[in-house]
């Protein structure tokens, strides 16, 4: 099966060592990016370890695709032990950066311990170097991206940086590449800050060599990319704002109301109005992405994607796109996940009765990143604020939600009470296949296999590592089948251990069926989620037998 190569380095900076271990057998089993990086997270991090400790790790890793000329696979993974949900959670990110992170000649990056001082740490194909920045504490991302390039040469393409946000630990701090693509949700960024890491760089010219089969299927992949007229190509996923409020749902105001009078203030036609140029991830020629720009005001950004609009428009009760980008401008500088600051933001608005208050709105996004006076408190993210904020606690296992309502389309709403995550849409897209009446939006029985097909193809996606945009467009079952070289059903079995492995991992540090609950009523949710169980082979308390993970899994503490 086709998988990455290259070696695991570990990056020590408390100690300031670097040592490189040979993990073919663990890019075998596990392909590469959120597969290889499980793996190594759940048998290397201690069930009980503080997620914001020395004990805790944070994994980026490639797959064997960021060495092809396919479109769709310009994107890195990054694992950890999150902050904000207290279980391993990976995160992918676009841009430029895997290319460069290849061309060390590593597929996985460990970082661990913790240093005494603020470090950018260099990794290139002739080692790494430890470099202390006292002088850029505080810093944002865009100014350590300029002083990298005025000392070294090094471009935004070239960095994973965290801005004051993940400096200051707010846990659902972002790490941020090529300035404006984050590795957004659950606080990985505030690994980094507990580490006392500023920025990682990466650059060489000795990526290992990757046998990629059928490179036919990449030129045909890269074809239809290029020639598609998806709308995607020119509104992103901001399309879907009006799509779903008048079809569907858009979570309005802090998630209390379902559709949002000013949509048309703030959906795609209002983004792609402010978008000036075509852009792009590393190879693609999909080009979905969004550099937006209002002269007037003075904002720029790349951006607002839909589900920022979602957390700073609608669920904030903001009816201005320019708005809405001038938030997504400030909390790519600092450093935060846009959709967990909004939601955080609207929960606050709603206990004041503030809705819409944008000057407010943006305050809170600064004083959130550098946890002054109420940022302080509103850094912890919703679970633990709600009751300080008396409001609804709108998360799933300590993640608040994306805007896919799982009240409207409840196979989403039975993903996000069962995923190990929590409630974040990316970990199943079950809610692609109701939106598009290919299963019903009704209900929740006899979801559960379909469910966990795209549980695991989505783990595998994250192996590869893949875009989003390219399943179900272009990389069907047969296209996956030819890229790696083997059965479908062989292919979701990868996807599979990993589900397992972060399950087990969350059931070591005391999770159970006790965690997989949503603050709504769904039909049959219950009797659902037991067969979701059933069908993975877990216990009816959501447990994950020993000798269902003993065959790839060495406990962590052994």
């Amino acid at each position: 099966m086709l998988h990455a190569n290259g070696s695991l380095l570990t990056v020590d900076v408390g100690d300031r060592t670097a040592e490189t271990t040979n993990i073919d057998d663990e890019l075998e089993e596990f392909v590469g990016g959120r597969g290889v990086s499980t793996k190594l997270a759940h048998d290397r991090i201690p069930f009980d370890a503080d997620p914001l400790g020395p004990e805790n790790r944070v994994y980026l890793a490639s797959g064997p695709l960021q060495q092809s000329s396919m479109s769709f696979t310009g994107r890195m993974n990054m694992t950890g032990l999150s902050p904000l949900t207290d279980g391993l959670l990976s995160s992918n990110a676009g841009g430029y950066l895997s290319r460069n992170f290849v061309g060390t000649g590593h597929s996985v990056v460990e970082v661990a311990g913790e240093s005494d001082e603020l470090l950018a740490v260099h990794v290139t194909d002739e080692g790494v170097e430890f470099e202390e920045v006292p002088e850029l504490a505080g810093a944002t991302v865009p100014e350590v991206t300029e002083e990298m390039n005025e000392r070294y040469g090094l471009e935004a393409e070239n960095l994973v940086t965290i801005g004051p946000a993940g400096e200051n630990e707010v846990r659902f701090a972002a790490a941020m590449t090529y300035d404006e693509r984050a590795f957004g949700r659950g606080g990985l960024g505030a690994i980094l800050g507990s580490k006392n890491v500023k920025c990682l760089t990466f650059e060489g010219d000795s990526a290992p060599d990757v046998d990629l089969p059928n490179e036919d299927v990449h030129m045909d992949v890269h074809r239809q990319a290029a020639t598609s007229d998806d709308i995607f190509r020119r509104q992103g996923t901001t399309h879907l704002v009006q799509v779903l409020n008048d079809n569907f749902s858009l979570p309005t105001r802090y998630f209390s109301e379902m559709s949002f009078e000013h949509a048309e203030k703030i959906n795609g036609d209002r983004v792609e109005e402010k978008k000036y140029k075509k852009a792009a991830c590393s190879v693609c020629a999909f080009a979905c992405k969004l550099p937006t720009r209002d002269e007037e005001r003075g904002v720029e950004t790349e951006g607002p994607e839909f589900e920022t609009v979602m957390a700073f428009g609608s669920n904030s009760g903001v009816g201005d796109i320019v708005d809405v980008m001038k938030s997504n401008g400030l909390c790519d500088d600092l450093g935060m996940d846009t959709i967990s600051c909004g939601n955080t933001i609207a929960a606050y608005l709603a206990s004041e009765d503030e809705f819409g208050n944008v000057e407010l709105i943006h305050e809170l996004i600064e004083k959130i990143a550098r946890r002054e006076g109420v940022g302080d408190k509103l850094a912890e993210g919703i679970d633990r604020i709600h009751e300080d904020l008396d409001v609804e606690n709108w998360s799933v296992k300590g993640m608040d939600f994306a805007a896919h309502d799982g009240r409207v389309v409840h196979g989403q709403g039975l993903s996000y009470a069962v995923a190990n995550r929590g409630a974040d849409h990316m970990y199943s897209t079950l809610m692609i296949p109701e939106y598009n009446d290919v299963i019903p939006a009704e209900g929740t029985a006899g979801k559960a296999d379909f469910l966990i097909d795209h549980e695991n193809r989505n783990a595998v996606r994250d192996c590869a590592v893949l875009c989003q945009f390219g399943l179900g467009r272009v990389i069907e079952e047969d296209v996956f089948e030819a890229l790696f070289e083997e059965d479908y059903e062989d292919i979701l079995a990868i996807g599979d251990r990993i589900v397992n492995l972060e399950r087990h991992f969350s059931n070591q540090r005391g999770r159970d069926a006790d965690d997989d609950r949503l603050p709504y009523d769904l039909p049959d949710l219950e009797s659902s989620i037991q067969e979701y169980y059933e069908a993975r082979g877990w216990t009816d308390d959501g447990i994950v037998p020993g000798d269902l993970v003993a065959d790839f899994a060495q406990a962590a503490d052994d």
